[in-house]
Formats: structure tokens, C-alpha cells, sequence
């Protein structure tokens, strides 16, 4: 999310001293060297400027700005190929030929993984536009942006400098929105709004569909609501009341716009970290948390990785208090962190029974998506045995 304090961006060019608003979806600070880009500007040359920390303000066509982040990537994604991806492939190789990974290579691989991510989007985020007030772009072949910008960033009545990477996140969020990510099971499409993560994966829908509600289920939970989609399939299922919580305000207005579109009048949204406050207990409390205990390093991020499994822990930690009598909570859980030995099976056993908790009953789907089915993945061996659970607990 962006940072609410207004940072400025200030250069000299053409002997004349300018300044603009600093936008960074990652709340990056200003860079401080830039030189000017265009056209004329190779991809070499941009990418050993980039790698050397240097941000690349680009002054050319709109069109040729994106065919030069395309080229910035291909360099990177050659770079690894000629470094620590050498090791990555060789481990996938096993494990597309049904050798045994070691112990120590599964994690090794996820946090080689993860850095090599990392310093990928750091360098394409070097690449950067001005706009003017209203999200005006001055260069050639340029598309209107400025509803996508606003819906993303807000309101702004000055000019401001962003990186391309943030700028293709808006624009990618403005057709998510404007198409829906179809939910089959359902029957209907939800609508993800910038900055908030779009359920493109959602095996575990028909866990929640198949899972018998509580005899008396008056009162729903929803934690960590997101783009509604769980309270959604509470609502439908005749769910009287619920209670959808988040943290995050833009998860707030996607859910709240979601929930308007369906004219589901039986949820209420509330901004709480994990519990609502002043609520009913609840006779179910259903959660989507995180799925990997890692650091996020974007806001996106937050919805898959979770550091120290701190939500998933303090969901477990405070169900107890929050349940009436005969009350249930589904968690809605991988188990790729067990197989990237980011997390074992009897850590989340311990957590269930320190929280007063025992299992009732699990319901498991076996992941659907591309990664999976990919053996030229380096984590092939561990998204192929991934497993999607619908764990059914109550009070021990």
C-alpha cells in the first residue's frame, strides 16, 4: 500500500531543477541517481545502469518503454540462467526424474527462489514514468491511465514519478476488475481491485461447498475477507449473519463492492486485525490465512506469506474465546509449507491443541493449478504433492 507520507522525487534537467510526487507501491524511497532513457537507449546499456542501482526515467515512446522492461527481464532471466539457477535446474531435473531431493535442498531452493525474485524486481523497478496531475502521461503512444491510476493510487492533482513495474500493476488490476476472475463452482465472478490478491486459485471452493455447516449456524465469521469470496459462499449457503473482517482498507472497498454487486445484505464488513469487535460469538469462523511462513516483500505478498505463521497462529490462539457453544472453525490450508520444510505437520498439531482446539474432521483437494503439473519447475517435487485442506476444529 502506499505510504500516506507524500515523498518527492528531484532532479535537474535541461539546467532545470524539477520535482515531482514519488509514488511506490513497495514504499521504496526516491532513488538517488537517475539518468534520462529514450529510445535510443539499448537494453544493455539500461540493464548495467539498473543493476547498478541506477533508475532509468524514461523520456521516449510508451510502447518502447514496455519492449525495453521486457528486454530488461530476458537479460536477468539469462544472468540466473548462468548462475544460481545452474543449481536450481539441476535439483528439478531429480526431481522430474523421480530422484529424491535431499532435506537440505527443498528449502535451499525456496529461498534461492525467492532472493532470485526479488532482485528481479528490483532492477525492472528502475525503469520510471512521469505524469502529470491526473495521471496525464506527455509521451508518444501513450493510453489513457488515469481512471486505472486513481482507482489504484487515488486522487493526485500533481505531477508525480512512478516505476513502470506499479504502473503495469494498475492497469493489470483495472481489467481484473472490469472482467472478474469467474468462480465455476459458483456460478458467478468475483472482482479483485488493486492491491488486492484475486482468487485465481480456488480449489478449496468446493471444500467449503462440500463441508456440513454447524447444526446451528446463525453467526459466520469471515477473517481476513480479502475480495469476499469466502463470505460470499457463507451468504449463499443461508449463513443468517456475516461478519467479514480485514485489515487492509482496500480489501475492505473490494469485498464491500463485491458483496453490493450480489446484493448480499446478510454480511457486514468490519476493519479489525483477525477478530471483529462488539460482534456475536460466532457459530463457524472460517479462514483463509497465508499459506508459507516467509517474509512478504510486497503488499501483495501478505496474502501468501505469513512471517513466523504469525496470523495462522494468532487465529488458532483467539478462536476459542470467539465461539459459541458447538462452534466450528474451517481453516482453509496447504500443506506446501510442510513439503518446503518451511513448517511440519506436528508444529500445526501443537498450535491446534495449545489453542484448546481438536480436529473434528478434514477435508483434502490436490492442487490444480500449472505449477503443479510443471516438472521443469525447481519446486516441482514439493507443488506436486501439495494438498489443500478444509480442517473442521472445535473446542477439545
Amino acid at each position: 500500500m502506499l505510504s500516506t507520507e507524500k515523498q518527492y522525487l528531484q532532479w535537474t534537467e535541461n539546467e532545470t531543477s524539477r520535482q515531482a510526487r514519488w509514488l511506490s507501491q513497495s514504499n521504496h524511497v526516491p532513488p538517488a541517481r537517475i539518468v534520462f532513457v529514450d529510445d535510443k537507449t539499448t537494453a544493455d546499456e539500461a540493464y548495467r545502469l539498473a543493476c547498478e542501482g541506477t533508475s532509468l526515467l524514461w523520456r521516449g515512446d510508451f510502447h518502447n518503454a514496455r519492449q525495453l522492461l521486457q528486454a530488461l527481464g530476458r537479460r536477468i532471466d539469462r544472468t540466473n540462467e548462468r548462475s544460481e539457477l545452474r543449481k536450481i535446474k539441476k535439483a528439478a531435473n531429480k526431481s522430474a526424474a523421480n530422484k529424491s531431493v535431499t532435506a537440505k535442498e527443498i528449502p535451499n531452493l525456496f529461498h534461492q527462489q525467492r532472493q532470485m525474485q526479488a532482485q528481479r524486481s528490483r532492477i525492472l523497478s528502475r525503469l520510471l514514468l512521469e505524469l502529470d496531475a491526473g495521471y496525464i502521461s506527455k509521451l508518444r503512444r501513450a493510453p489513457d491511465m488515469s481512471a486505472a491510476c486513481t482507482a489504484a493510487f487515488g486522487e493526485l492533482d500533481e505531477s508525480c514519478v512512478l516505476s513502470f513495474r506499479d504502473l503495469q500493476g494498475a492497469l493489470g488490476a483495472a481489467q481484473w476488475h472490469e472482467k472478474g476472475v469467474p468462480i465455476e463452482p459458483l456460478n458467478l465472478s468475483v472482482f479483485p481491485h488493486y492491491g488486492v490478491f484475486a482468487p485465481t486459485r480456488h480449489e478449496y471452493v468446493q471444500l467449503l461447498l462440500d463441508a456440513p455447516l454447524p447444526s446451528a449456524c446463525d453467526v459466520a465469521y469471515d477473517i481476513g475477507t480479502g475480495t469476499g469470496l469466502l463470505a460470499i459462499i457463507l451468504a449463499q449457503r443461508g449463513v443468517k449473519q456475516v461478519i467479514a473482517t480485514d485489515l487492509n482498507p482496500r480489501a475492505l472497498a473490494c469485498a464491500s463492492d463485491n458483496f453490493t454487486r450480489l446484493e448480499l445484505s446478510s454480511v457486514q464488513l468490519q476493519q479489525a486485525d483477525l477478530y471483529p469487535t462488539d460482534a456475536p460469538l460466532a457459530d463457524l469462523i472460517v479462514c483463509n490465512p497465508p499459506w508459507l511462513p516467509a517474509k512478504p516483500s510486497s503488499p501483495l505478498e501478505y496474502a501468501v506469506y505469513d512471517a513466523n505463521s504469525a496470523m495462522l497462529r494468532g487465529l488458532l490462539q483467539g478462536a476459542k474465546q470467539h465461539l459459541a457453544e458447538h462452534g466450528e472453525v474451517w481453516l482453509i490450508l496447504s500443506d506446501l509449507a510442510e513439503h518446503l520444510q518451511l513448517r511440519t505437520r506436528d508444529e500445526l498439531a501443537g498450535w491446534i491443541a495449545d489453542a484448546g482446539l481438536t480436529v473434528k474432521y478434514r477435508l483434502d483437494t490436490k492442487a490444480k493449478h500449472g505449477r503443479s503439473q510443471d516438472n521443469t519447475d525447481p519446486l516441482f517435487a514439493a507443488r506436486s504433492a501439495e494438498v489443500t485442506s478444509l480442517w473442521c476444529l472445535q473446542s477439545a
